[in-house]
């Protein structure tokens, strides 16, 4: 890679990048301001914006979305009758976790066995360091070849849509040929990737309720419907026995045709437990690209410490279902609370609540654009050839711009790859991939404007 100017720029900028995504990452921007104060998320979001100004960007505005959050916009001009570009990455994280599960704070950026640690390092602050460094690159090598926007978004991990509805408002804001989401990442550090598809989601929360208060389980337990029990039930309705996700009316037999996700590969990603069977059935590229996925993210009930001998009279859960593209989230939502309903037990009484929704998505790998990245990921990771994949998770607003903007071309690549832990305590980055991306990133503007 030392014979490219590009790269050369882009290696000698690295510690910059580290000091900055070290100071991004120190602001505790988790978009749920019950759990982390609104001035962390604002204090990112003006360091963003500063940094867009520095850079030359225009218009540079804080933009107010529906859902109390706050995005980031800039437009670098390009040469006149350049092709316009938008960036994209989210500067809002997930929660640490158990902040004690940590090797180091979530909150600090540590640099460890050649990774840099922390919330958000991977996803996706370091997607925002990423486009500055592509840009100071192409700046010291001859300039940027295209009109640049650039969007960080501040709610992307909550899936509250505040970004989507404001586009769907101001639809001329984001208009570009090309957009490139930098909140994917590699199939495997150092194999360059571009994600095809993503999985929609929906996100469903489920009230049982049974009696009137709780009752003691000697006295009444045996006869008096349990609320927990038949919660569990209904949970439990929503898999096979094998593990697949079975949704009454919901197809589960897609086959994923792409790379293919070796088996050992995946039980080491996922660090599965010697001895426990993985679910489904199919490659496991159909289970986590091409079907749907059920997941139970939580329930309340009584802890089990400070339990008392109680027939339960109510109890919730929060359902998280993964749809593959070819199947729409809302019909699939109606599916699941259909199931729900039918499969509640004993006329227990049952409510579902739409907590939050996204449709799943497709690229046409076949445009100029995946041409010109193809060609840019040749050349920042030396031998190896572009792959396309898909990713099991969900970014509502790839479908939102693709309907906003049925011309514009959409490539997905980022930091993500397996060893990142993304969402996991211990998030880290690969500051090779960062780099290599960086130079990805900015030889790709250069092919696509040529193109």
């Amino acid at each position: 890679m030392s014979s490219n100017p590009v790269a050369e720029t882009v290696a000698s900028l690295m510690p910059r990048a580290k000091t900055e995504l070290a100071e991004l990452v120190a602001f505790k921007s988790v978009a749920d301001f019950d759990q982390y104060p609104r001035s962390e998320s604002e204090g990112a979001a003006n360091w963003i914006a500063d940094a867009l100004r520095s850079e030359g960007f225009q218009d540079v505005a804080l933009l107010d979305t529906p859902d109390g959050t706050q995005s980031v916009y800039g437009y670098l001009p390009g040469p006149e009758g350049a092709k316009t570009v938008l960036l994209y990455a989210h500067y809002d994280v997930q929660p640490p976790l158990d902040e004690a599960a940590w090797t180091t704070p979530p909150f600090e950026l540590v640099e460890r066995d050649g990774r840099w640690y922390g919330r958000g390092s991977a996803d996706c602050k370091g997607g925002v360091v990423m486009h500055l460094l592509a840009l100071r690159a192409l700046k010291a090598n001859g300039g940027v070849p295209v009109h640049v926007k650039v969007i960080v978004e501040g709610s992307e991990e909550q899936g509250t849509g505040g970004l989507e509805r404001y586009a769907e408002q101001h639809p001329e804001l984001l208009t570009a040929d090309t957009i490139v989401i930098g909140d994917a990442g590699n199939f495997r550090a150092g194999l360059p990737t571009v994600t095809a598809t993503l999985r929609g989601m929906t996100l469903v929360r489920v009230q049982v309720d049974t009696l009137e208060g709780n009752l003691h389980s000697g006295q009444f337990g045996g006869a008096a419907p349990d609320a927990l029990a038949a919660l569990i039930r209904v949970l439990d309705s929503l898999r096979a026995k094998d593990g697949s996700t079975t949704v009454d009316g919901l197809a589960g037999e897609a086959a994923w045709d792409g790379l293919q996700y070796e088996e050992q590969a995946f039980r080491e990603d996922a660090k599965v437990l010697d001895g426990v069977e993985l679910i489904g059935s199919g490659t496991v590229a159909d289970r986590v690209w091409a079907r749907p996925a059920v997941t139970v993210l939580g329930i309340d009930c009584p802890p089990v410490v400070g339990a008392t001998p109680s027939v339960q009279a109510g109890a919730r859960a929060l359902i998280s279902l993964r749809v593959p593209p070819g199947v729409d989230a809302v019909e699939a939502t109606k599916l699941l609370e259909a199931h729900i309903e039918a499969h509640t037990p004993w006329g227990a009484r049952v409510s579902t609540e739409r907590i939050g929704q996204g449709q799943a998505f497709r690229a046409d790998t076949s445009s100029p654009a995946y041409a010109s990245m193809a060609e840019a990921m040749a050349v920042a990771y030396p031998g190896q050839e572009m792959q396309s994949a898909g990713m099991g998770g969900s970014i509502p607003l790839c479908n939102t711009l693709a309907s906003l903007y049925p011309d514009t071309e959409i490539l997905l690549i980022g930091l993500s790859e397996p060893e990142a832990q993304i969402h996991a305590v211990n998030e880290s980055v690969s500051p090779d991939e960062l780099e290599r991306l960086s130079v990805a990133e900015a030889l790709f503007l250069r092919n696509y404007a040529a193109s």
